[in-house]
């Protein structure tokens, strides 16, 4: 069962991070759920769902799910489907962040891996949720301001983003967060950006 976290506090953002560029006020078009999905080839599979108004970021949910030992591979992905599965349908997210697929030690692990991916896209595309993927280094970048940052600098930087009692203890967890936090930035700089254009360019006429 995927255990319900208690609801987050509204989280501010924090002056010179790019979600304090999203300005003093709010607007309904400026809504976004993310959800953040961490797939692992063995260990613990990590969640996490954030929603931001354009001022504030916040998390909704957050966690790990963990398989009983003796599961069989087969048996941990069906449990995982079901899982996410369940997780869009109850928060219906904008959009679902991943990260990109990378080269593991060994060939078994990358099979793993791209097979735990792969009921994860089943899912948002059950769901008709975009999946959208970004590099590790992507990730580290968009939430501490830089491409190597360790694990431990990654979970005291989310949990200062979203200004949570604690940081995540669980890695898994704190991953996808990040995940989903380095969506919100993309987007909401895309947004921004394809703001100042139009006020420059209002209008284009197509023969």
């Amino acid at each position: 069962m995927m255990a319900r976290l208690p609801k987050q506090r509204s989280s501010r953002a924090l002056p010179g991070h790019p979600a304090a560029a999203m300005g003093s006020g709010s607007r309904k078009g400026d809504r976004l759920c993310v959800a953040g999905i961490d797939p692992a080839a063995a260990g613990p599979t990590g969640y996490a769902v954030v929603e931001s108004d354009g001022r504030v970021v916040r998390a909704l949910r957050h966690g790990s799910l963990r398989h009983p030992s003796r599961a069989s591979f087969g048996d941990r992905l069906k449990e995982t489907h079901r899982v996410i599965r369940a997780l869009l349908e109850e928060f219906s997210p904008d959009a679902v962040a991943l990260e990109t697929v990378f080269a593991a030690p060994n060939l078994r692990t990358s099979l793993k891996l791209a097979e735990a991916r792969g009921v994860v896209l089943l899912a948002a595309a059950q769901a008709g949720v975009v999946v959208h993927n970004y590099t590790p280094r992507e990730v580290k970048f968009q939430v501490t301001g830089y491409g190597a940052a360790s694990k431990a600098q990654m979970q005291t930087m989310v949990g200062a983003i979203l200004q949570l009692a604690e940081p995540p203890s669980s890695p898994d967890a704190a991953d996808a967060l990040a995940l989903a936090l380095c969506h919100v930035f993309t987007e909401q700089a895309r947004r921004r950006v394809g703001s100042a254009g139009n006020h420059l360019y209002p209008a284009r006429i197509e023969a």
